[in-house]
């Protein structure tokens, strides 16, 4: 018997096939436009998300008898504003993660009604990305829209309305909102007010690994699956990345290089960071985690090689950096091309080359945004050893998690091993493992990661080196508030930028 899981992404959607053994099967993937209307706008058509993951089940299903699948999990993109009318259409365009216009309505959720409300009712602030201040945006900007809303859902929420007829999400994609009262995992019904939304048009709440419903008819008959097929509820792509790492418990930690860049730490019990550089979310594995997210990440690298370079040569460009190049680089790259979330919370924020010379080389530059990225990561990895929680090791997953200079680069600026995994399927596995989970495969998420996770290889810090880039991260961390008024926007106040 089989597994599907699903990793609804930015730019395309992936599936895998785990057999109750264990044995990844197959692999599929769909690709799907991105649309960006205005200058920091990002969205798309969730027709788009449904019919790439029917194409792509269709081809993951070619080499296995489609009868034998029992189970259905999603993990996607988190904080995308998917709003349906009373006869279940979609009313716009989802607006993203990475989407920028809500910048006026996160100051006004953080100032007006105030930092200090939003973590005593959420555990969080508000940036722009979450889900609230696009629902204030909508509700200002499109109100005519707004009252047709019956229903608010997620982008992987959508896709599992549309196999099954059924509106819930999880815990830990709820929690990205901002509408969700993380510690006791309930509505904050002060928050919906705020928001203009009634409980009623939020989708029921469910763990991750809980099943929601059996596929309807018409679904079994499209893609061939038995209408006994369960889904479960899912999660987040960060939560269930980690599940995927066997990033489950406190004293864990899981970094991600993908189109944004996470760091994600286990905790058993709920806390969050008054600091405000960190998310205090729930986990698909039913506890807690602390979560910092930077907008571009391997996105950064894309950018680079295809809009800039105009190429899809990623080898080959890279291989022009001289490892001796590492840590005496004089080119800087600040990788807010959408803006940041941690630790500057800041819209406005624009990537920014700086450092260049006669000299530069494409190389230099091709390494800087390779280490502008690390260097992002670790102003995450400070906000949460500024907590008193060590960080010295931890998993890697995501695209860039494939250029072994990269990987050298991250350990160094961040200062940990890494533990490379054997075969890192990220968000997809943990999906398939939700779903194997919650159909009874495994006892428990422990169990299935004992089974499924295992680590090939590991990434040492080198003191010489980390040495060198802690000189250059002190530059590199001067850079943001020197240039913030050129930016338009002011810095997180919460930080010290000394």
């Amino acid at each position: 018997m089989y597994d599907i899981g699903i990793d609804l992404g930015t730019s395309a959607v992936k599936l895998l096939l785990i057999s109750d053994e264990g044995k990844l099967v197959n692999t599929a993937s769909q690709s799907y436009p991105l649309s960006f209307p205005n200058p920091g706008w990002s969205e798309q058509n969730p027709a788009d998300w449904w019919d790439a993951i029917c194409e792509g089940i269709l081809k993951l299903l070619s080499v296995v008898n489609p009868r034998e699948v029992r189970g259905i999990g999603v993990a996607g993109q988190m904080h995308g504003l998917v709003a349906l009318d009373e006869n279940g259409d979609v009313l716009r365009p989802a607006i993203l993660w990475n989407d920028g216009r809500a910048a006026s309505q996160t100051e006004y959720l953080n100032k007006e009604i105030g930092k200090d409300f939003l973590l005593d009712h959420t555990g969080n602030i508000a940036f722009a990305g979450f889900t609230a201040p696009k629902i204030l945006w909508m509700k200002e900007n499109e109100p005519e829209l707004f009252g047709r809303i019956a229903k608010i859902m997620l982008p992987k929420d959508y896709v599992n309305y549309k196999l099954t007829g059924r509106c819930a999400t999880d815990y830990s994609d709820a929690a990205g909102t901002l509408l969700l009262d993380v510690e006791h995992k309930c509505w904050d019904e002060d928050m919906l007010k705020i928001c203009g939304l009634k409980k009623e048009q939020m989708p029921v709440l469910r763990e991750s690994y809980e099943t929601i419903g059996n596929i309807l008819p018409y679904v079994s008959g499209k893609l061939g699956i038995s209408e006994a097929v369960t889904v479960v509820a899912g999660a987040g792509d960060n939560a269930a990345a980690a599940v995927g790492t066997g990033c489950l418990r406190e004293g864990q930690c899981n970094l991600s290089l993908g189109t944004s860049g996470t760091v994600f730490l286990p905790s058993d019990e709920f806390r969050m960071d008054r600091v405000n550089a960190t998310h205090a979310f729930n986990h698909a594995a039913g506890n807690y985690h602390l979560m910092g997210c930077m907008l571009s990440a391997a996105s950064c690298l894309k950018w680079w090689v295809e809009d800039v370079c105009r190429s899809s040569d990623y080898d080959g460009i890279i291989s022009e950096i001289n490892p001796e190049s590492l840590g005496r680089n004089h080119v800087f790259f600040l990788p807010y091309l959408m803006g940041e979330r941690a630790p500057h919370n800041d819209p406005g924020a624009r990537g920014t080359f700086i450092g260049m010379t006669m000299d530069t080389s494409r190389a230099d530059m091709t390494l800087a945004v390779l280490e502008g990225v690390a260097f992002g990561l670790r102003d995450m990895v400070e906000s949460v050893r500024n907590l008193g929680i060590t960080v010295d090791h931890a998993t890697l997953c995501g695209g860039g998690a494939q250029s072994d200079i990269w990987k050298k680069i991250l350990a160094n600026i961040v200062k940990v091993r890494l533990d490379i995994l054997k075969e890192e399927q990220g968000p997809g596995l943990g999906a398939a493992m939700l779903s194997a989970c919650g159909r009874g495969v495994y006892g428990s998420l422990d169990e299935a990661a004992d089974k499924l996770v295992k680590v090939s290889g590991h990434v040492d810090m080198d003191k010489k080196l980390a040495d060198l880039y802690d000189e250059r991260y002190k530059m590199f961390r001067s850079l943001y508030p020197a240039l913030k008024e050129f930016f338009g926007a002011k810095p997180n106040e919460n930080i010290n930028y000394s």
